[in-house]
């Protein structure tokens, strides 16, 4: 029998949507925190920067910062800012950051901590972005035609 993970630390920055956590992940660079600041300045709240704990509470998974970073971004350019912050979110969304997404993609789940999870790609620094990600938490069940 395979023991089910009750949570995982991920390199991903997490954003609070009206109540959802939004998992932003991808390489260094990629344009995470930046996205996240877009985010927030669109009613979002950090929930963590760079590294994300997912933790399984029964059929939920919730997304809180690790100790040492709670409350914090680093803002390029700016340095290491301090600013609100909510923890054990739960998660709605895993975003994909790099290159350039499909027209019409397939619908995608990833489980974590046993815990299956809507992903989606996008590129962090396409102006649409912030705006794409509000409406995927609206409409889960869009798909391509």
């Amino acid at each position: 029998m395979m023991a089910i993970l009750s949570s995982e630390m991920l390199h991903a920055t997490s954003v609070a949507i009206d109540g959802r956590a939004v998992l932003l992940e991808g390489v260094s660079g990629v344009g995470k925190s930046d996205l996240a600041l877009r985010l927030i300045d669109r009613g979002g709240v950090l929930v963590s920067d760079d590294r994300t704990l997912v933790v399984r509470q029964g059929d939920i998974l919730v997304a809180r910062a690790p100790d040492a970073i709670r409350g914090r971004i680093e803002l390029r350019g700016l340095g290491i800012v301090v600013m609100p912050h909510v923890e054990d979110v739960p998660v709605a969304l895993i975003v994909r950051l790099g290159g350039e997404p499909q027209r019409m993609p397939e619908r995608r789940q990833r489980r974590l901590a046993g815990i299956a999870v809507p992903e989606l790609a996008f590129d962090a620094f396409h102006a649409s972005t912030p705006v794409k990600i509000e409406w995927a938490l609206r409409q889960p069940e869009a798909t391509p035609l």
